[in-house]
């Protein structure tokens, strides 16, 4: 059948680190970088936490991800980074360091609801990320926002899916998932009965069995051209 309601995590999807404050972060403690060098391992980095899969909550993941963009881009002294993640989660539960919207974001979310698609964000969070999509001028583009640190349950978890097509009036056969994890989002989706599409924007799961699109626009591409 054909999709009427597209579910969207946040981070990743809608919304990405803002390495340049991370870059500055990192200055405070005497490390020089540029945020186009931690951008640029930051899918390598994301797929090698996914792909490990240990079970750890997402928002332990979250940080795992920066840990392991700092290590591949060469920067070492466990204090040092101990200190600037400290300083980076305050910056965080505050305001949310997710805060870079890319260009292609605005039109795609548009585009969608121009079709007549419902937008409804469900994603892993810590209870200001409706806040946060107000921040960056996101949150008159959609329809519905699940937090799961409100509902006390995350992905890849079936419930918060659940609870997320109960309150948007949505039905599992004409709704869609997309997220950037494959353990959290599609593992999560599938779960509860729900089409699946990895946003795979470093190309890295070539081997993963499940629908994959390198870019918001092209999900929009897909779904919009899709009969209603």
């Amino acid at each position: 059948m054909a999709i009427d309601t597209v579910f969207l995590d946040a981070g990743g999807v809608l919304v990405f680190p803002n390495w340049e404050r991370v870059a500055s972060a990192l200055a405070v403690y005497g490390i020089r970088t540029t945020a186009a060098a931690l951008a640029a391992v930051e899918w390598r980095a994301k797929h090698e936490v996914d792909t490990r899969a240990r079970g750890e909550g997402d928002v332990i993941r979250g940080w795992l991800v920066f840990e392991r963009v700092f290590a591949l881009a060469g920067i070492t002294g466990p204090a040092t980074i101990a200190a600037t993640l400290g300083d980076l989660q305050s910056y965080h539960a505050e305001f949310n360091l997710w805060e870079r919207v890319p260009p292609d974001v605005v039109p795609a979310l548009q585009r969608l609801r121009a079709s007549g698609r419902k937008l409804v964000v469900v994603s892993n969070a810590n209870g200001r990320i409706r806040a946060a999509l107000e921040r960056v001028g996101l949150a008159p583009h959609l329809d519905l926002v699940i937090d799961s640190q409100e509902e006390g349950v995350e992905k890849p978890d079936p419930r918060i899916f659940e609870r997320a097509l109960e309150r948007a009036g949505a039905r599992q056969e004409t709704t869609l998932h997309v997220g950037d994890l494959f353990h959290t989002d599609v593992v999560g989706a599938r779960g509860a009965g729900l089409r699946a599409v990895l946003l795979d924007l470093g190309g890295l799961y070539h081997d993963h069995d499940c629908e994959r699109v390198a870019s918001l626009g092209e999900l929009a591409d897909v779904i919009t051209t899709e009969p209603r």
